[in-house]
């Protein structure tokens, strides 16, 4: 009916001017954390820099199978089944074992409830494949546990190279993953990426362990470089504590020596290892390690039971801020290489928008005039709507901080001629209602009220196809469904509830005219 009461009239308005106040906080500046948002600009727009990083999965594989290499041993040791020939080469594990014996280790890899071989039972397979090859047995990753694996790595992996960025304050990152090994990290904004570079090419592995000799560690031992020096020193494999135990790690300046250390706590269990190892090692050397490679290797004086130290190696502040973050946000399960880097400079952003603003001016101009002589005092009604709909709809992006892309401006030009299309539908079946029907307040009800199920229909099917593309896409086509999608959105309410009230204050003015269309 072409009736609006009161309230409907009221809310109608303060949903619009919420939206317009909203949408004018992309000019002006407001004191206050609801209108002082931005709509944030893309890569493509500002400008900014775009990785790609791809996963190595060959250290994971090979710490899985060097894993596994303890648990063989156990269930031999309980099973009183003699083991010989184990090594790992080429991502497979060996071994050998009597003959009497061989049957019943095909059995415990293929059970369902082995301890030796984990079972997925969405894949309705093992982790790991055995085969039997000149009478040694081969253990190697399943083609659903690699694809279990590099699942389980790349989320680890997603989740560290966002804290890490976040740590760092970039604005409006866009970490997505790519495939089952990769991950696509766009920083607009961003010229300069070197220290993120930096940051992400670190797996921050870090091990504290003893500096040792060869002959003296019953845990084996191996040789690593210094960091700085690329001396080398001897270092037993024994793990004293790891990153794992870390709570806190912030940059900080030794009072005494005027140097920049990074300071640590530890949790509980972490505390009670490094009292016990700080206990039994006074005079020993402490190599802390970071990615193979040792930072510093100090001399412990006395039992350290506080659960907290420090980290020196010659720092500036700024490595170690950056070391600290590193430790803060957690060992990469893989090393991460960047096998894809671009830079995109302000000067293409400066263009995009220009190009769409003239594109976004030039059509709605155009528009305006059609709908203006085509509908006169009506096609008024539906520029002035048209001009509320596109402040509706930044206003939305604004409330969410939405980035806006160039597809996304894309968008926003379709949602123009939508909004025209309806208006459109609404007039012509109006004036199709006027042959008939000599009431104008009748002739334009069942015009609003006939056109309305096409209106729906159309405007229905693209919001499906703009929900699947923001849910199936990613990137530049997820910018241009979700201006799409929200435009649909705006353009409903503008077409049904503010060109609707304009029109029906202007028919019930001029009801008794015999040509209003």
């Amino acid at each position: 009916m072409l009736y609006f009461s009161k309230l409907r009239i009221i809310i109608i308005s303060l949903v619009s001017l919420f939206f317009l106040l909203i949408a004018s906080s992309n000019l002006f500046n407001f004191n206050n954390n609801i209108l002082n948002k931005k709509i944030n600009l893309g890569l493509d727009l500002q400008g900014g820099s775009y990785l790609l990083l791809e996963i190595d999965n060959t250290p994971v594989i090979e710490q899985k199978l060097q894993n596994l290499t303890i648990t063989l041993r156990n269930f031999f040791k309980e099973k009183n089944i003699r083991l010989s020939n184990l090594k790992l080469l080429n991502e497979k594990l060996s071994f050998s074992v009597d003959e009497e014996f061989k049957q019943l280790i095909l059995d415990e890899f293929n059970n369902e409830n082995s301890n030796l071989n984990p079972y997925y039972p969405r894949f309705k397979s093992h982790q790991l494949s055995i085969e039997e090859i000149d009478n040694s047995f081969h253990v190697s990753f399943s083609k659903q546990g690699l694809v279990e694996l590099k699942i389980s790595s790349q989320d680890q992996a997603l989740e560290i190279v966002r804290r890490r960025i976040d740590e760092i304050g970039t604005n409006e990152p866009n970490i997505l993953k790519r495939g089952n090994d990769r991950i696509l990290v766009e920083l607009p904004g961003l010229d300069d990426p070197m220290r993120i570079k930096s940051l992400l090419g670190k797996t921050a592995n870090l091990t504290f362990r003893f500096v040792t000799t060869s002959d003296a560690d019953s845990f084996g031992s191996e040789k690593l470089k210094y960091e700085d020096t690329n001396e080398e020193a001897i270092v037993s494999k024994r793990i004293i504590l790891s990153g794992d135990n870390l709570l806190d790690a912030q940059p900080r300046m030794n009072s005494e020596t005027n140097e920049t250390v990074v300071s640590f706590t530890l949790d509980r269990v972490g505390a009670k290892r490094f009292g016990k190892a700080t206990s039994t090692g006074i005079g020993k050397q402490l190599a802390i390690v970071l990615d193979g490679k040792i930072i510093s290797a100090p001399v412990i004086r006395d039992t350290i039971a506080s659960g907290s130290g420090q980290i020196s190696g010659g720092f500036t502040f700024q490595s170690a801020t950056d070391l600290a973050l590193l430790l803060r946000s957690g060992a990469l399960p893989a090393p991460l290489n960047i096998i894809e880097e671009r830079t995109v400079g302000p000067d293409l952003g400066k263009d995009s928008i220009k190009a769409g603003v003239v594109a976004l001016i030039i059509g709605f101009i155009l528009v305006v005039v059609f709908i203006f002589i085509k509908y006169k005092i009506f096609g008024l009604i539906t520029n002035l709507t048209l001009i509320i709909n596109l402040f509706l709809l930044v206003g939305i992006l604004t409330l969410f901080e939405a980035t806006l892309t160039l597809p996304g401006i894309a968008g926003i030009i379709l949602t123009v001629g939508m909004a025209v299309d309806a208006n459109v539908l609404i007039f012509e079946r109006i004036k199709e209602e006027l042959k008939n029907e000599k009431n104008n307040l009748i002739a334009f009800d069942s015009g609003y009220t006939k056109s309305k199920t096409a209106i729906l229909d159309a405007n229905v099917t693209t919001l499906l196809a703009a929900i699947i593309l923001f849910f199936m896409g990613s990137g530049p086509i997820k910018g241009f469904s979700l201006t799409l999608g929200v435009g649909i959105l705006t353009t409903l309410f503008s077409v049904y509830f503010i060109a609707r009230l304009l029109t029906v204050l202007y028919v019930s003015k001029n009801k008794e005219k015999e040509r209003l269309i």
